[in-house]
């Protein structure tokens, strides 16, 4: 499998086509305070299907239709909306339906029925399967929701399927409470608002992994390393983030000096997702660990990937002035400033390498990345397959 290459982004345009988008479902209950039911389901159903290797478009994309299209998430949408919302984003898939919690006299709510039902529209064909239901009691919510995602799965890539025994057995159920707050944290209105829904949510059920992704990466983005670190590791491996999570990890290990930890980390992506990203980043954790051979090599294949990026260049002739192979170093630091004049850096380090001055390696000059792009990744790979 080719790696990541700069045409990538151009090509997934076209790829939109073949993903499928899972709507929020329809609340056909009397109370307006279960809205956050129907939003579960649909982030449940996505991420199964996600980590089964479907093409699912994330919730930011679905909530962008809505705004173009006028509509109130979560509202019910007739037939012609959901095909406009499909259609808008480029799907050839949409799962959508409905769900419904009936009181049982005498009984305490989470002992209430739960029934849901579901749908699969086939854009391309505009064809709709029959329905798919779930029913049971309201406190085993996310059973349920994980039988479903089993359900949809079978619908659509029937021949590469877990079987229904292995896929439930990577799910274990959740408690709804931890369900409940981990959704409400989704849509929550701040920063703040969404700390503390997750929190609780990973307080109440510690194997609970989508919220320990959702505090990982924020305190990634507050720089709070070591917070974070203890967050991402707690990401299973059945997560569709399980990666990404990984690949923040390696970042948050490298940060505070954990640099055989995050060797692992990115070695661990690497092998799954072989991203230009990832190999700089799996090379600049080599390079502070020592093993300087190793480095050389992940930054060639990063560079493999996307003789464009300046960085790429940087860190192999970085990497190589190191190592004392000055001439090549030079080479390297020539194409940096061919692709960036203005980088005072190469410049500094190509007048080094000239005039074959030792390195003074405490500087740790190597330079990391911060994007992330399986979904782009996997678009490709999906197209490849096909040919």
């Amino acid at each position: 499998m080719p790696r990541f290459l700069p045409v990538l982004l151009l090509v997934c345009a076209s790829l939109r086509a073949q993903t499928a988008v899972v709507l929020p479902f329809f609340n056909h209950s009397d109370s307006t305070n279960l809205d956050w039911i129907g939003e579960s389901i649909s982030e449940s159903v996505r991420d199964s299907l996600v980590s089964e290797g479907l093409l699912v478009l994330n919730r930011e994309d679905r909530l962008e239709a809505y705004r173009r299209q006028s509509l109130r998430p979560g509202a019910e949408l007739t037939h012609a909306s959901v095909i406009k919302i499909g259609q808008a984003l480029d799907a050839s898939t949409v799962v959508y339906g409905s769900f419904e919690v009936t009181a049982e006299p005498g009984k305490e709510p989470l002992k209430s029925s739960l029934r849901i039902d579901a749908r699969i529209v086939d854009l391309k064909n505009l064809s709709q399967s029959t329905p798919l239901t779930e029913t049971g009691v309201l406190e085993d919510l996310a059973a349920l929701e994980a039988h479903l995602g089993w359900q949809v799965l079978q619908q659509l890539a029937p021949k590469t399927a877990s079987s229904e025994k292995d896929f439930l057995a990577a799910r274990p159920p959740v408690r709804i409470d931890a369900v409940e707050n981990y959704v409400r944290g989704l849509l929550a209105a701040n920063p703040e608002q969404r700390r503390r829904f997750f929190m609780q949510a990973a307080r109440l059920d510690e194997h609970y992994s989508q919220p320990c992704f959702q505090l990982g990466k924020a305190a990634w983005e507050q720089k709070d390393y070591k917070s974070a670190a203890s967050w991402l590791q707690r990401v299973a491996r059945s997560d569709p983030r399980y990666f990404e999570a990984q690949f923040y990890l390696g970042l948050c290990r490298y940060h505070q000096g954990d640099f055989a930890g995050a060797t692992q980390s990115f070695q661990t992506v690497a092998a799954a997702v072989p991203l230009n990203e990832v190999y700089n980043n799996l090379g600049a954790a080599q390079a502070r660990a020592g093993q300087s051979a190793a480095a050389l090599t992940s930054f060639q294949k990063a560079l493999e990937g996307d003789d464009s990026d300046p960085d790429y260049h940087f860190n192999l002739g970085y990497a190589l002035y190191l190592d004392g192979k000055y001439d090549q170093a030079v080479s390297s630091f020539r194409a940096v400033l061919a692709r960036n004049q203005t980088d005072t850096e190469a410049t500094t380090l190509l007048g080094r390498a000239l005039k074959k001055e030792p390195a003074v390696r405490a500087e740790a000059r190597e330079r990391l990345k911060t994007n992330y792009e399986e979904t782009a990744y996997r678009e490709l790979q999906a197209e490849l397959k096909k040919k």
